[in-house]
């Protein structure tokens, strides 16, 4: 091996990443938002899958838990693009054996190709299922509940019911109410089929719905079919309540269509602190506002999860805290929870949030990817930090073989790949609207803007392919 190559390629990478995750180390940690203290018996699980492939699921993760979550992955991605225009711009300079203007042409027919790699990884963070860092909960009493989730069911889900049941299986979920917006009909059946044995009572299912009157609401603890369409605000939450439910205000600070007080005054039982489909950290005045103001009146406080099927990796758990959970029937086990919720009972509620970096503001966020990357590399443990210098070694030791290969004509390859895994992704979503008719609105939006998108790509690669493997330039 060459031991300049080996100082600049392994050496000096893995001693950076050591100094920074050893003296800067971050502990990444369960963050009880309202007291800001860490939840001591909530412990984080890194799944194996992720240490093996550390320098790619492990950036990816950590991205998708940014606090602004699509905008920094696609600031993440312009930056990308970027370095590769930069480093393409320092090689014409040491060119001796090609033309520059050849060269740059070349290079230039490659962009079409990159940008559509950049956005097939954009999907990939997006839409597929990444081996996530998981919640291990050693409390005694508490379990973990999601109040606010979506299926397909939802004009805006892009999940199947089963699969969302599994999605909370596998990031520690006790129970979970499903709320697809204006219907809840499709939930009983599902809520039905565990009760009949059909499905595994863990994690429990519980019949809600997002009801959009002056603003989002849960309504949680459903039993039976209600029209909501229309129905006022006041009707819609006696109407909840006769039937033992709860009713929690979903995101009051994104639009403040109404005062807290008239949701007080109208019955709700409480309102969202802090929702992940929106900015995690919206603006802290507001967050103190409506803390102190459901501190004084006695309502509650939870946390949204929000989850459509797709965005950001699990972030947010509901903690109740609920003596004797496991002997409990699924009757009780909801009633439990709703009573809690009706009550106002904070003190049996915890509202916990994964943490791996320091608070932040939006503003710049253009420049907050550099800054992520290096924060990342502070939340290094000690097998994430072997599995990085492992694959420094395998790529330098690979280096040679990499620079034989002819970059052009494997970019062209790759890109016919990526374009046929747009296009499959985006036929897979059109299968699916078409088993769900009249419900969700975006397998059809994200099916088109995928086969459109992989038949654009597979078009141009072709072209590309066809003039750099079959012909001469």
């Amino acid at each position: 091996m060459n031991k300049k190559g080996l100082f600049f390629y392994v050496v000096v990478p893995i001693v950076l990443i050591v100094v920074v995750a050893t003296f800067l180390h971050y502990p990444i940690h369960i963050q009880n938002v309202l007291t800001l203290e860490e939840a001591p018996d909530m412990l984080i699980e890194i799944s194996v899958w992720r240490v093996l492939f550390e320098p790619i699921l492990g950036l990816m993760l950590y991205f998708n838990r940014s606090l602004y979550g699509i905008m920094e992955i696609e600031y993440l991605l312009v930056w990308i693009f970027i370095g590769v225009i930069l480093i393409t711009l320092l090689k014409v300079r040491t060119l001796q054996h090609e033309s520059k203007g050849r060269f740059i042409l070349r290079k230039t027919f490659n962009l079409p190709v990159l940008i559509g790699l950049l956005f097939a990884v954009f999907v990939v963070m997006l839409f597929l299922p990444l081996p996530n860092n998981r919640i291990v909960n050693i409390s005694k009493n508490e379990v973990l509940v999601t109040t606010h989730t979506h299926t397909e069911y939802s004009h805006d889900g892009l999940i199947t019911q089963q699969k969302l049941w599994e999605w909370h299986k596998r990031n520690g979920f006790d129970a979970l109410f499903i709320t697809d917006h204006n219907n809840h009909a499709k939930t009983v059946e599902f809520v039905n089929k565990q009760r009949s044995g059909k499905l595994p009572i863990s994690p429990l299912v519980m019949a809600g719905e997002e009801f959009s009157g002056t603003n989002h609401m849960s309504l949680l603890g459903l039993k039976g079919n209600f029209i909501t369409k229309g129905m006022a605000d006041t009707t819609i939450i006696n109407k909840v309540h006769a039937g033992g439910g709860a009713v929690i205000i979903n995101h009051w600070f994104d639009d403040e269509n109404m005062s807290l007080d008239y949701y007080k005054s109208v019955g709700a039982d409480g309102f969202e602190i802090e929702n992940t489909a929106t900015d995690k950290k919206y603006d802290r005045g507001m967050f103190d506002q409506i803390k102190n103001y459901c501190q004084n009146n006695g309502l509650i406080m939870n946390g949204g999860l929000d989850f459509h099927g797709y965005g950001n990796v699990c972030s947010l758990w509901n903690a109740f805290d609920i003596p004797g959970w496991d002997s409990m029937s699924a009757e009780d086990k909801e009633a439990s929870i709703l009573g809690i919720i009706r009550n106002g009972d904070q003190s049996k509620l915890q509202v916990l949030m994964y943490n791996d970096r320091p608070f932040y503001e939006k503003g710049n966020l253009f420049f907050r990817p550099i800054i992520t990357v290096f924060n990342y590399f502070r939340t290094l443990n000690v097998w994430q930090v072997l599995s990085w210098a492992f694959w420094l070694v395998v790529f330098y030791t690979a280096l040679p073989f990499i620079k034989q290969l002819k970059a052009d004509k494997v970019i062209s390859i790759v890109a016919i790949l990526t374009s046929l895994f747009l296009i499959g992704l985006g036929i897979n979503y059109f299968i699916h609207q078409r088993l769900v008719p009249g419900y969700t609105d975006v397998y059809e939006e994200y099916g088109n803007i995928l086969v459109i998108t992989g038949g654009i790509l597979l078009a141009y690669s072709l072209v590309l392919s066809y003039f750099r493997l079959f012909r001469k330039a």
